[in-house]
């Protein structure tokens, strides 16, 4: 009697199979042979840079598994639904793989047949007869796990290898979702190009993932529009972006650009801070308004005519007319420079009626020839002169009697004071101390003047924190594009963080939009999140509270320290017993705090790193400013003095908020130290 063949090993020697053929399949590209096939040498090198991608989407990263899952269906695609009749086997994977015979070993898991693997379930099985999901240890298969969905006498259960993947310790950057991404998480992933989706999500219901993993599946859907188009990544700043940077590379995609706000509206070096106060009116929307009316202003009633000479013959285009024809373009609505483009053919082709009407025939080339004319220059510039976005916004906030004309009936006195440069006057935009809010007001000034390109698709991550002007800033580069906007309003830490989606969305240019919110918590323990959303009343009422499905007991310890002189003793005990167990640790304080700790840890002979850097089996400990803990995850996080980090704000609702951040970039355990009293919200 034959002994029945082993699954395990069975599953080993596919995925073997797989990473062979992967290997073909790249040396296949890098083998191709282009010199008889392009026309000059700039389609050479066109083509040699997408062949060199390909290439590099094909690499087989050694501790990523090749596939996570395999589906069996009960019958055919198409096929009749007939008793017994045999269906396919997909394995499902990070990237399509196939043989030599062109027969796939791999399906992509963004492609429509890999749908099942993410949403089937015992009472939709989707035709799935076996689903099974693999354990790996690096990058080596050392385990599987089966559902038979169609059999009725098996009971739905919870994934023990799903759960062991979600809660596998993090070191290093963050990691893609694939092979756990959940049914309600699927559904927004693999929404439509075409329109806006905004995901509300407490921490740890996976939205920054799932945001990512949205750009995945778009590029796949529809690769050669967004080639053309353009895709990006918008986050709250380089740290993070360093930290989810990558997710894509992982799933094969090398083409999505990253940027922070600030280094979208980079027009200006931004060296300056504004106040509260003036952030707050500067980000205002009104704003808009207000460099609407200024850059308009520059357009002059023209009072002269003009007369161009050509040849022996004058022509006269008088004053009436020329204003007739700038009445005209402003009502148009058209882009400052797009008129002013437009002005000198509009005049050249008044000056071509009377040609005509005087028995000549002129062409365009006469036509172009009049707009050259320098009479028709000399108006223009006087009419309708340029504009310098960043000269106009200098303008408005050093002269007072400028600001007033046009924040008439839009800002108040305060609000105009409040914004208004003190103390000396730069000598020009180089020497001024721009701040970020003054950044996004040139922006806003220079898409007054020339229309912002457009891209495909963008993803804005803690989209909460954004002000109204901010918003509009993204949504120029999306407006012929849709968007993944992804946050959290509990977590909004600006003292301008929206307070509703429908407002945001607006700002945003996508009314259109719709808003999912995610509530079922992956990363959090249950114990953790719980303690946190004691907060959530007192920074925002009426949102639901996420519901975590991990119950990590002992995952919550809260510790009094008897003085405040030893609280950093207490906190370098808890980092190092931290460290004694699997997995990265966080160290968040109050900015404030950083200085102090940073000197405890080196002299206890604890080696930490900066947010941005990349944590090794070797180097564990990050050193985490509660300003810029927004969307980082530790598999260990110790808190010191949720008070402090409270007081380090200008106002206590953002100071609760930035708390309620802190306290869920836990993973595994979260250990909360404190000298002072605990904030009345959280006891």
């Amino acid at each position: 009697m034959s002994t029945p063949p082993d699954p395990l090993s069975q599953e080993r020697t596919h995925l073997t199979r797989s990473r062979s053929a992967l290997r073909a399949m790249r040396e296949d590209a890098e083998a191709l042979d282009i010199r008889d096939v392009t026309a000059n040498w700039v389609n050479a090198e066109v083509l040699r840079a997408q062949i060199d991608e390909r290439i590099k989407s094909l690499a087989d990263l050694a501790h990523t598994p090749l596939f996570f899952g395999r589906l069996d269906f009960l019958h055919a695609p198409g096929a009749e639904q007939a008793e017994g009749a045999g269906g396919e086997r997909f394995y499902i994977g990070r990237r399509h793989v196939h043989d030599a015979d062109g027969d796939p070993m791999v399906i992509d898991w963004r492609a429509p047949v890999s749908q099942s693997f993410y949403r089937a379930s015992k009472k939709d099985p989707m035709d799935i007869a076996l689903r099974r999901r693999f354990g790996y240890t690096g990058g080596d298969l050392t385990a599987y796990e089966d559902e038979h969905l169609s059999d009725p006498a098996e009971t739905a259960r919870t994934s023990a290898l799903l759960q062991r993947e979600i809660e596998r310790p993090r070191v290093g950057p963050m990691r893609d979702i694939v092979a756990t991404i959940q049914p309600e998480q699927d559904e927004i992933v693999r929404s439509g190009l075409g329109g806006t989706v905004c995901v509300q999500g407490g921490p740890g219901t996976g939205k920054t993932a799932v945001g990512l993993h949205r750009v995945a599946f778009l590029l796949y859907a529809h690769r050669e529009r967004l080639a053309r188009t353009g895709t990006l990544v918008i986050g709250p700043n380089r740290s993070f972006l360093h930290y989810i940077e990558q997710v894509l590379p992982a799933l094969g995609e090398l083409e999505v650009q990253q940027s922070t706000v600030e280094d979208l509206v980079a027009r200006v070096e931004v060296s300056g801070r504004d106040e509260a106060p003036a952030a707050l009116v500067k980000g205002d929307a009104r704003m808009a308004e207000v460099l609407r009316r200024a850059v308009r202003s520059h357009v002059t009633p023209p009072t002269e005519p003009v007369v161009v000479v050509r040849g022996s013959r004058r022509w006269r285009v008088p004053a009436y007319e020329l204003a007739d024809i700038v009445r005209e373009l402003q009502a148009r609505d058209m882009r400052y420079g797009a008129a002013r483009e437009a002005l000198p053919q509009r005049i050249a082709h008044a000056v071509l009626v009377q040609m005509e009407r005087s028995g000549e025939a002129p062409d365009d080339r006469v036509q172009d020839a009049v707009a050259r004319n320098s009479a028709v220059k000399a108006a223009v510039k006087a009419v309708w002169p340029p504009v310098d976005p960043a000269k106009l916004v200098l303008r408005l906030l050093t002269d007072g009697a400028f600001l007033a004309e046009h924040a008439d009936g839009l800002l108040t006195d305060d609000e105009q004071k409040a914004i208004l440069w003190t103390g000396k006057v730069p000598r020009g935009v180089k020497t001024a101390r721009w701040s970020l809010a003054d950044a996004v007001l040139i922006d806003e000034a220079s898409d007054l003047v020339a229309r912002t390109q457009s891209l495909g698709h963008v993803v804005l991550d803690e989209a909460q924190d954004l002000s109204p002007m901010q918003y509009r800033a993204v949504g120029r580069r999306c407006t012929t594009g849709s968007a993944t906007v992804l946050g959290d309003l509990a977590q909004g830490t600006t003292p301008w963080a929206t307070r509703s989606w429908d407002e945001a969305l607006r700002h945003l240019g996508k009314d259109d939009a719709v808003v999912e919110e995610l509530t079922a918590g992956f990363r959090v323990p249950r114990e953790v999140i719980a303690y946190a959303s004691r907060l959530l009343p007192s920074i925002a009422p009426g949102l639901a509270e996420v519901e975590s499905v991990r119950e990590a007991p002992g995952s919550l310890v809260v510790h009094e320290v008897g003085a405040a002189g030893e609280l950093d003793a207490a906190v370098v005990a808890a980092c190092r017993e931290a460290l004694g167990r699997e997995g990265s640790t966080g160290l968040i304080a109050a900015d404030a705090r950083i200085p102090a700790l940073a000197d405890a840890l080196t002299a206890a002979g604890l080696t930490h790193l900066s947010p941005g850097e990349e944590t090794t089996q070797e180097t564990r400990l990050t050193l985490v400013p509660a300003s810029l803990a927004k969307g980082l995850e530790y598999d260990y996080v110790v808190l010191d003095e949720p008070a402090a980090v409270v007081d380090a704000e200008p106002d206590l609702r953002t100071g609760l908020r930035r708390l309620y951040v802190a306290l869920t970039r836990a993973v595994s355990g979260l250990t909360v130290l404190h000298a002072t009293a605990l904030p009345r919200q959280l006891s």
